[in-house]
């Protein structure tokens, strides 16, 4: 199974989500996608971050009827960083050829993650284009790293499966934009989790671990 992996807090998940991972699916031939539910961004603060079920309730609806796994495995593997996450996803699901998905907003700031290169050198990375982040994420230190890996769709394509386990590599996608985004669904539904407070047991897709109603890692834990 070829798989995208797109990480995020989906705070909350939506339609632009599944939009540009539709397309990302279909332009580079996945069999499916998983969305990594994170239970805290240490790049992001902790204010105005909803409860992991509500954000991960919220990825299930945007994800119904498409091939799109949203999972809160982070939680279960506690795992801080995506250096790590992904360690420990090539670890145990050893069949799968995994890519990882991020946008062009990432891309600018990805020289400030943790282990960066060696997240590079786990496994392919497609880059999505998002507007406004073009001119920053092409001039950023890490994109000055790719430079020399990156390659483009069709070639991204004829690598095959057993190519695709080759790393670095680097495919920037291009699509019609999409400028919904989880900030201004914040700002304009500032009580959007309240919808997704439902007290039912709530059991992750991918790993069938149950989640607590209102759970929220604490990011300094």
């Amino acid at each position: 199974m070829l798989t995208g992996l797109l990480g995020g807090s989906f705070n909350p998940a939506h339609g632009g989500h599944r939009r540009i991972t539709r397309f990302t699916i279909d332009a580079l031939g996945l069999d499916e996608a998983w969305w990594l539910v994170s239970p805290g961004n240490p790049l992001k603060p902790k204010a105005g971050m909803a409860p992991l079920s509500a954000r991960l309730r919220s990825a299930y609806a945007q994800a119904k009827r498409a091939p799109i796994i949203p999972t809160a495995i982070e939680s279960e593997l506690r795992t801080r960083y995506t250096v790590d996450t992904l360690r420990e996803l090539q670890n145990r699901y050893k069949s799968r050829q995994f890519v990882w998905l991020m946008g062009s907003d990432n891309l600018a700031q990805f020289h400030r993650w943790k282990d960066w290169r060696t997240i590079a050198r786990t496994m392919p990375i497609a880059v999505i284009a998002r507007p406004g982040y073009t001119r920053d994420a092409m001039t950023s230190p890490a994109m000055a790293w790719f430079r020399r890996y990156t390659v483009s769709v069709p070639a991204f394509r004829k690598l095959g499966r057993n190519g695709l386990g080759r790393a670095p590599a680097l495919v920037l996608l291009h699509f019609d934009p999409d400028h919904r985004s989880a900030t201004a669904i914040r700002r304009n539904e500032s009580d959007w989790a309240d919808q997704y407070g439902n007290t039912r047991v709530l059991r992750d897709r991918l790993t069938h671990q149950l989640i607590k109603s209102g759970q929220i890692k604490d990011l300094d834990a």
